[in-house]
């Protein structure tokens, strides 16, 4: 019988830094074969993905992870990639984002029967290019879509079960580059200063609140990122300016509406300037309905408690799984997510484990 802990302490030995697989999805994939699995490895570039399958009774539920993790940094007390224990902890790169949720919901397929699928990327710690998105459009073009999808990311905050997503704010990535004229600080009046141009730009994007929240998103936010001259001198008014800036915005916004805002402030104080808009997800919501209600007993059934639903916190792949189906993100305690000493308490694993099994049983069966 497939245990949480013990195929965790495989999967943080694989040192599956982004790209890299480093053989952590062959772990993954002969455990589930070993339970009637059928799998389809799915390489888009030089990302490893692969979608997994054992059909069943009742409703399809499709649980999503990614096996790649962030550079484990230094000053580790156990190695980053030794997969050790200590009084009753596991340490790791990816203990908590994401291989403990993907272990403890392949042991819960150990135990549980149902129509359960898998989706298993190596690029959400990266590009999100060759990941998740090409496997959707693969799962719908075999007739693959399920009828609710589940993200093992770690969003629980202070126990176990306190927090599910049920959406995400939409994120938006904009570069400013306002052009000016070369010239010497003491003879301004041959010089066209662009930080000079470029700040009332910023000044009224700063300045304006763009919304105070909805139902069940906090408001959005624009933040400055980055102002920079390249200037290395004391005497020289720059010629070029160019300002950074994103905004995490909720579903009163979309990524056009708020690329159209940019635009008009621009136009208005410096028709000159360039902007470049990057959309990395828009905000979305799984509104209260059979799929999430399932997983909310569930989690009531193990834990005793109702958690609270929340859209906070960065993007992840659910953005994706959210323009095919409901999708809600629920997984370990996030404290250590990317952090050195990166660690969950098997206890807790073995939860998640007996969490993610009884939701098979409330929405499979």
């Amino acid at each position: 019988m497939i245990s949480a802990p013990a195929l965790l302490r495989d999967l943080l030995r694989c040192p599956s830094v982004t790209p890299a697989d480093a053989g952590a999805q062959g772990v993954l994939i002969g455990a589930l074969e070993g339970l009637g699995f059928e799998v389809t490895k799915l390489r888009f570039g030089e990302i490893e993905n692969f979608f997994a399958e054992r059909k069943g009774a009742g409703k399809h539920l499709c649980f999503a992870g990614h096996t790649d993790v962030v550079p484990p940094g230094e000053g580790w007390s156990h190695g980053p990639f030794a997969g050790d224990e200590q009084d009753g902890v596991l340490y790791g790169r990816g203990a908590v984002d994401m291989k403990g949720g993907i272990a403890a919901f392949v042991a819960a397929c150990a135990h549980v029967q149902g129509h359960v699928s898998l989706l298993i990327t190596g690029d959400e710690e990266g590009e999100a290019v060759d990941g998740t998105v090409r496997v959707l459009d693969w799962m719908q073009a075999a007739g693959k879509i399920p009828d609710f999808c589940v993200v093992g990311e770690p969003t629980s905050q202070t126990r176990l079960g306190d927090v599910v997503k049920v959406g995400r704010r939409g994120s938006l990535n904009a570069t400013i580059t306002m052009p000016g004229r070369q010239g010497h600080v003491a003879y301004p009046h041959l010089a066209e200063n662009a930080v000079h141009k470029l700040l009332p730009v910023l000044a009224e994007l700063t300045g304006w609140r763009l919304d105070e929240g909805s139902e069940f998103f906090e408001p959005s936010s624009l933040q400055v990122t980055s102002v920079d001259v390249g200037n290395a001198a004391t005497n020289v008014i720059p010629g070029e300016a160019v300002a950074k800036l994103n905004i995490r915005f909720n579903d009163l916004h979309s990524g056009a509406s708020l690329t159209a805002w940019l635009k008009d402030v621009l136009a208005r104080h410096a028709p000159g300037a360039t902007l470049q808009v990057k959309i990395s997800g828009e905000s979305f919501l799984t509104r209260p309905g059979v799929e999430t209600a399932a997983l909310m007993r569930a989690i009531q059934t193990i834990t005793g408690h109702t958690p609270e639903r929340n859209t906070g916190g960065g993007t992840s792949d659910a953005r994706f799984i959210a323009r095919y189906c409901p999708v809600t993100e629920f997984g370990l305690v996030g404290t250590t997510m990317h952090k050195v000493d990166e660690a969950v308490p098997v206890a807790e694993l073995e939860q998640l484990t007996a969490i993610y099994a009884a939701l098979i049983r409330e929405f499979c069966g």
